[in-house]
């Protein structure tokens, strides 16, 4: 039964640790959505899998149309539809094609990255755990907290921070330049910074204002 004072994990760990084609995937998706760690995709798998089992049993059962069989498959569907993970007129079947990247795409350091609060994965895990987003009036710093259909309109920067009400702020024009890329089809580039017309700008003032090797008697 086990100790009750400790709680057994939600999630299962891989039955094979050492499978390449399991590692390279985790390792895909990890980067992907800007995850820490392996177990947070665990437990996506994890959930996953308890879904697909209640799928499989409800489409085994001689009798859905009606009963408790009609009303568990009801309140299935209902469920998964408010947490975003199947559209209103799904089937039992359609959560059976759901994916682990389909469980992740919840979690609301993903929903702030889709919804253009961030400019990457990363950052919008940044602006969770610092407290800069909030879902109504309540600030949330979990990144794996799983968003549902209602709170997604309600999901906003904090009030304190300051690109909130200013357009003009890094942060926002940042942020504002990849939405508007991303809405054009323009995929973003990395850019080097020392070959920018700004960074050798830089370089020249500092050039300009340090004193010359003559002035200060040469090299020494």
């Amino acid at each position: 039964m086990g100790e009750p004072k400790f709680a057994r994990p939600k999630f299962d760990t891989p039955s094979h640790p050492w499978k390449a084609a399991r590692i390279e995937e985790e390792h895909m998706i990890r980067n992907n959505h800007g995850l820490k760690t392996m177990r947070e995709i665990w437990k996506a798998k994890s959930q996953l899998r308890r879904h697909r089992r209640q799928a499989m049993r409800l489409i085994g059962m001689s009798e859905t149309s009606e009963g408790h069989g009609k009303r568990e498959m009801d309140d299935l569907l209902r469920s998964l539809h408010n947490k975003g993970l199947i559209a209103s007129d799904a089937t039992l079947d359609d959560i059976l094609s759901l994916s682990t990247e389909d469980i992740l795409n919840r979690r609301l350091q993903a929903q702030v990255y889709y919804k253009g609060l961030a400019i990457s994965m990363k950052q919008a895990r940044q602006f969770i755990t610092h407290g800069k987003i909030v879902i109504g009036n309540q600030k949330v710093t979990i990144p794996s907290y799983p968003i549902s259909r209602d709170e997604e309109e309600h999901l906003t920067w904090h009030p304190s921070c300051p690109w909130t009400s200013n357009p003009d702020h890094p942060i926002r024009q940042a942020i504002d330049g990849r939405a508007s890329s991303a809405e054009y089809g323009v995929e973003e580039e990395e850019v080097d910074p020392e070959a920018t017309p700004e960074f050798a700008e830089v370089v020249k003032a500092a050039a300009e204002e340090a004193p010359s090797a003559e002035a200060t008697g040469g090299d020494e």
